[in-house]
């Protein structure tokens, strides 16, 4: 693998770990959204 191939390859690792990243943050804050609105409606 010549460092040009190398360095496209770790630039598009790094774009999907970011992808991933800010996918699974927004899982949480969604999953704590829902907690919240559950624990206020009473249906704890």
């Amino acid at each position: 693998m010549t460092p040009d191939e190398e360095s496209q390859f770790r630039a598009r690792q790094k774009s999907r770990s970011l992808v991933m990243a800010l996918i699974l943050g927004a899982l949480v804050v969604l999953f704590f959204a829902i907690t919240i609105a559950k624990i206020q409606g009473g249906h704890a």
